[in-house]
């Protein structure tokens, strides 16, 4: 492969919007064993929530996928592969990224708890509108004597 072509998919695969459009694959081989990635992830976000005894399975899944990305992308790096080899693992690459986006956004917490959180900081922000309003507090948080 020559130099700037190895250049040009490591600038694809590291590129932000890489995985726009892009697909998770079917199916990969991680650390030797082939896994139904897609299925995999389309079965943990159908799920509202994951469930506290499938968390150690998708942070392991995490893991993995995120060992053998590194692993693809050094295979590029390093010039090891064909021209051809090193866009099929730059495909792959951005494949495993839209993945791991899928499950990142997993970790986010339940609306209820959201919801709680938000309130919270509504709250807080009322009050200290509050206080300045009534010249309980100035900008430079001290009181305000009239």
């Amino acid at each position: 492969m020559r130099e700037y072509e190895r250049k040009g998919l490591l600038e694809r695969v590291e590129r932000e919007a890489a995985t726009v459009g892009a697909r998770i694959p079917e199916e990969i081989e991680v650390q030797g064993d082939p896994i139904d990635l897609q299925s995999f992830v389309f079965e943990i976000k159908r799920r509202e929530t994951v469930p506290p005894g499938e968390r150690d399975r998708v942070e392991r899944a995490k893991r993995n996928l995120r060992r053998e990305r590194l692993e693809r992308l050094e295979r590029i790096e390093g010039n090891e592969v064909s021209y051809e080899r090193g866009e099929e693992l730059a495909a792959s690459i951005i494949g495993i990224d839209r993945a791991l986006e899928a499950l990142e956004g997993l970790n986010a917490p339940d609306p209820e708890t959201e919801a709680k959180r938000q309130e919270a900081a509504d709250r807080k922000r009322w009050m200290s509108f509050l206080k300045k309003a009534l010249g309980r507090e100035d900008a430079g948080g001290g009181r305000t004597r009239f």
